[in-house]
C-alpha cells in the first residue's frame, strides 16, 4: 500500500537529511515509496521546496533537490 502524502513527504525528508550526498536527484528519492509513481514522489518534493523544508540545487545543467542548509554553495568554494 502506498504511503500518504504525509507520510511519503516524511521519507523524502529524512533521505534528504540523512543521505551522504547533501544533493540528491528527483530518483533519489523513488526508494522512499517503490509504489508511489515517479510524478507522485516529484510533486511531494516540489511541496517541500514550496513549504521552505528543502531547497532546488543546481550545477548549472541539472536541478537536484537539498534539505534546506545542506545545499553546499559552490560560490563559496
Amino acid at each position: 500500500m502506498a504511503l500518504s502524502k504525509e507520510e511519503l513527504k516524511a521519507a523524502i525528508l529524512d533521505k534528504a537529511m540523512t543521505a551522504p550526498k547533501p544533493q540528491l536527484y528527483v530518483k533519489d528519492f523513488y526508494k522512499c515509496d517503490p509504489e508511489t509513481k515517479p510524478r507522485g514522489i516529484k510533486n511531494a518534493a516540489n511541496e517541500l521546496v514550496k513549504e521552505g523544508k528543502m531547497d532546488f540545487w543546481s550545477s548549472g545543467s541539472t536541478t537536484m533537490y537539498a534539505a534546506k542548509g545542506r545545499a553546499k554553495d559552490e560560490e563559496n568554494r
